[in-house]
């Protein structure tokens, strides 16, 4: 399936042009969920293939039907469980879920709403589906490393072997990155002990306690800063590498990160801040940088001039969209949307984004 990314950023581009029209349930299957099956290879219309509605008789409950079913050789392989596309998919959601998986000899269930979705499958015990889904993703914000992992449940590749000898190694990289994140936020009191231990420091007071969490969450946010930095360099350019400016960075990473646990239907993306620090380089020499911030929308990521939406400088259309574009103001505050090739582009239209920020502020260049 040479093409599936391709389908998935086409469907990713049909969700943020339809989803204010798309008001049920039964909507967002058409919508949004039945092209992500026909992206799969399957033929929704083949109901040898995809049947919807499939009955499921659950204990005294008679009648319970299974949105879709994916077949092979007259047996389902697969189940969607299917939500409108504004719910949250919380465990509650699953629990349907988990007992129509145990009246079938399915080994995969999927819980979506057209947006994200959570794979399930039975690796805790047979034949009962585990309370973690082992990949989970949106699809407006896909990461093009799981197309391997995407692949192996489409119709040409299907290999349910692979998929589950990946599930375990999936699920447990997920929560380990989740718990990595979690810590590099609010490092919890036993990585605290364990990264004093690891410098040498066997007993912690107090005191030392309280300065070592908020040095380890300092050290942590720097890691991953130093991480970048080569990057950062690379499209902010030497003239603008000086210390100040890139330790920001560390405490803006960790700050958007903060704020991306509280709205789960948020992802800020890498692509998304280095944009944003290349209009912060372009702006260094008229305004102070600090007054140079950033909110991100579920259509749009805002940068903004002192954190007030009277004020934009710029917005960025990435959403994980093949075709991105900048979006740049005029005197009337009206959007022009701007294609960009790539997130260097931004530079190209350093003047636009300059005089933006001169019209609000009357800062003279010197």
């Amino acid at each position: 399936m040479p093409d599936l990314i391709d389908d998935i950023r086409a469907i990713a581009i049909r969700i943020e042009k339809t989803r204010d029209a798309v008001s049920t349930e039964e909507a967002t299957k058409n919508a949004f969920i039945m092209p992500f099956i026909t992206a799969l290879g399957y033929d929704v219309f083949d109901p040898m293939e995809v049947t919807p509605e499939l009955v499921a008789d659950v204990g005294l409950k008679k009648g319970e039907k299974i949105d879709y079913a994916i077949l092979r050789d007259g047996q389902p392989i697969m189940l969607f469980e299917c939500k409108h596309h504004g719910t949250n998919l919380e465990a509650e959601h699953a629990s349907q879920l988990f007992r129509y998986f145990a009246c079938t000899p399915c080994r995969l269930a999927v819980l979506t709403n057209g947006i994200e979705y959570r794979f399930f499958t039975d690796l805790e015990a047979p034949n009962k589906m585990d309370s973690k889904p082992f990949l989970v993703f949106k699809v407006t914000d896909f990461p093009e490393s799981l197309i391997p992992e995407l692949k192996k449940l489409s119709k040409s590749a299907f290999d349910l072997d692979a998929v589950l000898s990946t599930a375990n190694e999936l699920k447990f990289m997920r929560e380990i990155k989740s718990l990595l994140g979690q810590q590099m936020i609010t490092p919890s009191d036993e990585f605290v002990k364990f990264c004093a231990n690891g410098i040498g420091i066997a007993r912690l007071t107090p005191a030392l306690r309280e300065q070592f969490t908020q040095l380890t969450r300092k050290a942590f946010a720097e890691f991953v800063s130093d991480r970048l930095s080569e990057k950062l360099k690379s499209a902010l350019g030497a003239s603008t590498s000086n210390v100040a400016f890139e330790t920001k960075v560390a405490a803006e990473f960790v700050d958007s990160e903060s704020k991306q646990d509280k709205s789960s239907d948020i992802v800020t993306t890498e692509e998304e801040l280095e944009a944003f620090y290349i209009v912060k380089a372009i702006l260094r020499d008229i305004v102070d940088v600090r007054r140079v911030n950033h909110r991100d929308q579920k259509s749009y990521f805002a940068i903004l001039l002192d954190d007030n939406n009277r004020k934009p400088i710029a917005r960025l259309h990435f959403n994980g969209q093949k075709q991105k574009y900048l979006g740049l103001f005029d005197e009337l505050k009206n959007e022009e949307r701007v294609p960009l090739g790539d997130v260097d582009d931004v530079y190209a239209h350093a003047d636009r984004i300059r005089a933006a920020v001169l019209r609000y502020d009357q800062v003279k260049n010197p």
